[in-house]
């Protein structure tokens, strides 16, 4: 096990994610079956792929040349601030202020800054939100 690959350490984190939700989808909630699907059926079929996806990422490290696994203090301090400020954010004033400022936050620590590049991820994602109010009929503090 190399701790020091990227793309090994990165699978093994979804894997990870992957089994914390579903198994809390499997034992707080009623699987059900295909023809009658329960509250448990959607995480546990999400963190199946996703743990599909890790392991297919860890097995790959294996056979890539590795890439060196870099952590920057100052790139994780502005994700967490960013994803505190979404949460502050849209519990007091709303959701879509809170998503524009994490995308607009979060981007700091990339390696490239683009203002349209951000309005146009900040549409995308109020569009999903209006999605799950609409739709799935989620009760979001969009406005």
């Amino acid at each position: 096990m190399n701790l020091s690959n990227r793309n090994f350490v990165r699978g093994v984190f979804l894997m990870m994610i992957a089994l914390l939700f579903g198994l809390v989808g499997y034992k707080n909630y009623t699987v059900g079956a295909f023809s009658r699907s329960g509250p448990g059926l959607f995480p546990v079929m999400v963190s199946s792929f996703l743990f599909l996806i890790g392991l297919l990422s860890a097995v790959r490290a294996h056979f890539v040349p590795p890439v060196p696994l870099e952590h920057s203090i100052k790139n994780i301090t502005v994700i967490l601030l960013s994803l505190v400020g979404f949460t502050l954010i849209s519990e007091y004033i709303n959701m879509i202020l809170g998503i524009v400022f994490m995308v607009f936050c979060s981007t700091i620590a990339g390696t490239s800054y683009s203002v349209v590049r951000n309005i146009k991820i900040s549409l995308g994602l109020i569009a999903v939100a209006f999605a799950f109010k609409n739709f799935l009929g989620l009760s979001l503090p969009l406005y």
